[in-house]
């Protein structure tokens, strides 16, 4: 038969208007789109929404013209930055999308990203497999407990290859990687798949966008390796789900099970996580993305099916903040997935933090296009505008008793996944610079915009450093600190300056002392004094300690609580900037000894001469330097490996691993120090002569030999 998806989306999209405020939460997908960069995350999406009827035409990444990736920066550079959400509707389920960044710069935006969904689809390159960012990505859902389906996508290409895909997950993985479908090719190279559960055939049409696709019993000739391959599938099932493994020893035979059977059974072990659905297609080629649609409405949770830890409060309204964006004409936007109750224009709720807000609108997501509507209902994902004080992570409750209710209840069950606490996870900054305003008038326009951008991306470290007297930016990556820059010039037109990249070192001890700092002070009139004995010790857990001897403990315990904070707040402030190139002062404990204050003293004061302490000490005993460390993965025709090996020798690496990827390729794995990879990419396109291509994570950090060090040294003061 002949199956046209837009003929059946008019009945869809014939649906009444309020189904977006629906009560009930079995109807709806919260899904996100995870991958390596350049696996084709955003086609996929564009397809996704083509097909169901959103947007009347297809967007290429290539042309710039795609609705999720909207910053002119995306466009430019055809990579996804920001996270984008996207609403549409799939066989009477609603389904609100995230699409994600695949490069390593831009990580955060997938750690906001998972705490929205409700399951992900994983998209592998069929040449390339499991790639760097791709293990990164799957640890990352792994964390938040994420059902997955993979999308093996790219399959149209002759290096395709499916089966080793499938391996790969597996390896890599330790998972159970259950493939649903087939790929099979004609003479002429033309991509159509086996739908291995129902042994069907399904044939795309290629000139009318994938539009029309017919699906027929499979052949004789495929037929004996679809049957071969659904009984792998109900093998595996039958394994982990008893009741399927009941009927097959009542049937005595494979070939009686439903194929409702085996989809009620894969739905339960893809929502347990104990096996990973495995599809594929060519999102370019249009092929393959109606049957994945499929599966993520058939296999993957509804909202109803997850997030028990928001029982706690009952029927009142929560929803959680991941995302916030600044539009021009709009202002900050806040973007919330409903977890209990109901979102509605103007209502008045309270954030985690105890600040209330007023919420003036909602809108329904489609990237930066926005439909208002009424309201939002549980499981649901919404853009919210007139939240002013919000930040990404935020719980938003009705009032402050269902916040004070649900922290109760919480505290009772001891329920140690505390949705209190579940604040997105920042990763460390490994570059920093300057940045100045072009001139003085714009001082104030660069403070509001680099506020903004912050707010957004919380992975954008913004400090004043009060030595130099400048404002220093901390970023993940060279391309990070790039688009920082562009966004400042095209979206707030402030033309900045940046000051040159440098590398985020940071300082450990390798010996332990003990000081005592007395300090005597008038200020306006009342007389300051306190005298402390701290000692910094190797320690890599507890920052700060109490003298717990029996001749320190007892006056020690006499100290008031705001008083211990004070003290402990400028003894840690202290290790942020290290003697040697001020950088942050890691593998250390402070223990406070003993404090006498004198009568009046300040708080303030005691916090100062805290951190004037701990100052002291680090002079004292020295720090020694840790450089960050990358991970490479570098794939690089055969012919080109000595070249780029020889290259990698002069930048002090490590090579860990040289490996075979496909009949051509070579993939090498690398741990270098950051130092050494400014402008690397380019390095390698001119070595390769443009062939080779690589991925760069972090790895840690690692100490360095003198002589590395003081080379470090004069490049962080700018003698080198």
């Amino acid at each position: 038969m002949i199956f046209n998806s837009l003929k059946l989306l008019k009945n869809v999209k014939k649906l009444p208007f309020h189904r977006f405020k629906s009560s009930f939460t079995n109807d709806i997908r919260n899904i996100g789109i995870l991958a390596h960069i350049d696996a084709g995350k955003t086609t996929t999406t564009e397809r996704m929404l083509f097909y169901s009827g959103k947007t009347s035409s297809l967007g290429e990444v290539h042309h710039g013209n795609t609705i999720t990736d909207y910053l002119a920066q995306e466009r430019e550079r055809g990579i996804t930055i920001c996270s984008s959400a996207v609403t549409f509707w799939w066989n009477k389920h609603r389904i609100n999308l995230l699409d994600t960044p695949g490069h390593i710069d831009f990580t955060m935006e997938v750690e906001q990203s998972l705490h929205a969904v409700d399951g992900v689809v994983v998209v592998l390159d069929g040449s390339a497999g499991v790639e760097a960012q791709t293990t990164t990505v799957w640890a990352q859902a792994d964390r938040h407990s994420l059902p997955k389906i993979v999308f093996v996508n790219k399959m149209d290409r002759p290096d395709a290859n499916f089966e080793a895909c499938v391996d790969n997950i597996k390896d890599k993985f330790d998972v159970i990687p259950a493939k649903l479908q087939q790929p099979v090719k004609d003479s002429e190279g033309n991509l159509s798949i086996i739908d291995l559960i129902n042994l069907n055939h399904i044939k795309w049409n290629s000139k009318n966008f994938g539009v029309d696709f017919k699906i027929e019993a499979a052949q004789e000739s495929f037929l004996e390796q679809a049957i071969e391959g659904r009984n792998e599938i109900i093998d595996q099932l039958s394994g982990i789900d008893d009741g399927l493994a009941e009927a097959i020893i009542n049937s005595e035979s494979f070939d009686s099970i439903s194929n409702e059977a085996i989809l009620r059974a894969l739905r339960k072990a893809t929502l347990n996580k104990k096996i990973v659905p495995v599809v594929l297609g060519s999102a370019y080629k249009n092929i393959g993305i109606q049957p994945l649609m499929n599966t993520v409405v058939n296999v993957l949770p509804a909202p109803s099916e997850r997030n028990e830890n928001y029982n706690c409060f009952g029927d009142d309204f929560v929803g959680k903040v991941f995302k916030i964006v600044h539009d021009k004409q709009r202002g900050p936007l806040t973007l919330v997935r409903v977890f209990r109750g109901d979102m509605k224009k103007g209502m008045r709720m309270v954030t985690s933090s105890e600040a209330a807000e007023t919420l003036q609108k909602i809108y329904e997501p489609l990237a930066d296009e926005y439909r208002e509507i009424g309201e939002i209902s549980a499981g649901g994902v919404g853009v919210c505008s007139g939240l002013k004080n919000t930040i990404t992570g935020d719980l938003l409750t009705s009032s402050t008793s269902s916040l004070k209710s649900a922290e109760s209840k919480l505290a009772k069950t001891e329920d140690l996944s505390n949705v209190f606490s579940l604040k997105p996870h920042i990763p460390d900054a490994v570059y920093f610079c300057s940045i100045e305003p072009p001139s003085i008038s714009f001082q104030t326009p660069l403070e509001i915009a680099l506020k903004q951008l912050q707010r957004e991306d919380p992975s954008l470290r913004v400090v004043f450093d009060e030595t130099t007297g400048q404002t220093v930016l901390g970023g993940m990556g060279e391309l990070h600190m790039e688009v920082i820059k562009s966004r400042i010039l095209t979206e707030y037109k402030i033309d900045a300056d940046l000051g040159p990249l440098q590398i985020a070192y940071k300082e450990t001890i390798e010996s332990e002392l003990e000081d005592t700092f007395t300090i005597e002070k008038e200020i306006a009139g009342a007389k300051q004094s306190v005298s402390i004995t701290m000692s910094l010790v190797t320690d890599q857990k507890d920052l700060f300690k109490l003298d717990n001897s029996p001749e320190n403990a007892q006056a020690l315990k006499m100290i008031r609580p705001k008083t211990l904070q004070m003290i402990k707040k400028g003894a840690l402030g202290a290790l942020e900037r290290g003697p040697r190139v001020g950088g942050q002062v890691i593998g250390a404990q402070v223990k406070l000894h003993k404090i006498s204050i004198g009568r009046g003293t300040a708080d303030s004061f005691l916090m100062s001469a805290a951190g004037q302490c701990v100052q002291r000490i680090l002079n004292e005993i020295g720090t020694k330097l840790l450089e960050p460390i990358m991970d490479l993965q570098i794939i690089v025709p055969s012919e080109r490996v000595s070249a780029v090996l020889g290259d990698l020798s002069r930048r002090r690496a490590v090579i860990n691993d040289v490996l075979p990827k496909g009949e051509q390729n070579k993939q090498i794995s690398v741990h270098a120090p950051l130092a050494e990879l400014s402008g690397y990419s380019s390095s390698l396109r001119t070595i390769s002569s443009g062939t080779a291509s690589m991925t760069m994570q972090p790895y840690g950090f690692q100490s360095m030999n003198s002589n590395d060090e003081l080379v470090a040294i004069r490049r962080a003061q700018g003698l080198e």
